[in-house]
């Protein structure tokens, strides 16, 4: 996205710098806030930052340098500080949203509920939304972009993570005229029955949150973010939880594959496969002369070829993402249009009746792609739900969870979104959130 320089040099001298809010700051939101003002200063303003803790707010500019900050709580105190220039943290998200003087919210928490609140007002306010919280878009995904074009702003996933990083390189090797197969990811680690004992060590050596770590590591995380993936491209699994074939470099993968899978479109990942944490799509391509480029071009022989981007970059790309919904009205990555892929909850340890259900990244389950049909005809659970949810009965280990076995909290946006979005697909029409 070279292009995204020159625009941004372009609104520095109109004078019209793109005004980001972010909400959280946690490892990602504090990265994302020190890209922005140290690699991002021409054309864009980190303008307000919010956090449920406001020192970790802080944080974010003093790491950058900036001990200069102002507090402040309401949409009015918001809008003055950003238009006296102040570096703002705010201990009210909403204000973010409403405030006037702010082009592009970036919700960096990976909270599916407070997430929802966010990405809802944001829209509601005429605000593009940059979403770092694939456990939201995997689960609510579909409906928001709904919402976001009745108000005629941009929803997207962001550059930098996975599912952005496959999307960018899905259109561009559909540019190059090789016709997408196979959109994967490249995962080091899969054990569904980790938890945040296992993963603590790992989790303070990063200074990272236990239960994320843990969500990467019982493959929860890469669900999520192959189910967004799923959800921008059409494609589906070949199997519930996807195959996931372990190779030492990711140009084994195109013998990995059976050609059924690939003439059908699917998502998948390569476990263990070089060079990591990279993502990689497979083209397809039978026209016998371009073939014969391709092979002088050392692709191989074809008709199918690996492409592969070898790192992902989150926080580091994330301000591309929001110049490009700024900007171009672009988004990263956005559901096309109904959940083509959905991730299901299963148990981790057998579970009795009673439990309260302690979400993503936990001690209780592990989230499983599946497709969006099968999801719906077995009445799963979706995993984005699962937190403070409560077992009707006893279960063992590898069960999958449906909704005839839990009760779920009252009065959350979430299933009230979800709701919309199950009729809304079904050929219903939108009623308004509240």
């Amino acid at each position: 996205m070279i292009i995204i320089d020159t625009a941004l040099e372009k609104r520095e001298e109109q004078g019209k710098p793109i005004r980001v809010g972010v909400i959280g700051a946690g490892y990602m939101g504090r990265g994302l806030a020190l890209q922005i003002m140290t690699s991002f200063k021409r054309g864009m303003r980190l303008s307000a930052l919010y956090n449920r803790t406001i020192e970790k707010a802080e944080l974010a500019f003093t790491q950058a340098g900036i001990d200069d900050i102002t507090r402040v709580d309401t949409t009015a105190e918001v809008e003055q500080a950003i238009n006296a220039s102040k570096h703002v943290v705010c201990s009210d998200a909403m204000a973010l949203c409403r405030a006037d003087n702010i082009d592009v919210i970036v919700e960096a928490t990976g909270e599916v509920e407070f997430g929802a609140h966010v990405v809802m007002e944001a829209i509601k306010h005429g605000k593009h939304v940059v979403l770092m919280n694939a456990e939201l878009d995997a689960v609510c995904g579909p409906i928001l972009k709904m919402y976001a074009d009745k108000a005629g702003v941009i929803i997207t996933n962001v550059d930098g993570d996975q599912p952005g990083v496959t999307m960018n390189l899905f259109r561009w090797v559909k540019q190059l005229g090789y016709e997408p197969r196979l959109a994967g990811n490249m995962k080091g680690l899969q054990d569904r029955y980790r938890n945040p004992t296992t993963q603590k060590g790992f989790a303070d050596q990063y200074k990272q949150g236990v239960k994320m770590i843990t969500s990467f590591a019982d493959g929860t995380k890469i669900s999520m973010e192959m189910a967004v993936i799923a959800n921008a491209t059409g494609f589906g699994v070949d199997v519930r939880g996807m195959h996931g074939p372990s190779c030492d470099h990711v140009t084994q993968g195109l013998g990995l594959f059976s050609e059924d899978q690939l003439a059908k479109g699917s998502i998948d990942y390569l476990l263990g496969a070089e060079p990591g944490p990279g993502v990689f799509v497979i083209g397809y391509n039978e026209n016998p002369v371009l073939q014969q480029y391709a092979n002088y071009l050392k692709m191989g022989d074809g008709p199918f070829y690996m492409f592969y981007v070898p790192y992902h970059l989150p926080h580091l790309e994330t301000p591309m993402t929001i110049a490009r919904a700024a900007l171009f009205d672009d988004a990263a990555t956005a559901p096309l249009g109904a959940p083509v892929v959905e991730v299901l909850a299963a148990t981790k340890i057998p579970l009795t009746k009673g439990t309260e259900l302690d979400g993503i990244g936990g001690y209780h389950c592990y989230g499983v792609a599946e497709n969006a049909n099968t999801f719906t005809a077995e009445n799963c659970l979706p995993m984005s739900l699962l937190e403070g949810c409560v077992l009707k009965r006893d279960m063992e280990k590898d069960a999958v969870i449906t909704l005839s076995d839990v009760h779920i909290p009252e009065g959350r946006l979430i299933d009230k979104l979800r709701a919309e979005q199950d009729s809304y697909f079904n050929g219903a029409q939108i009623k308004q959130a509240s």
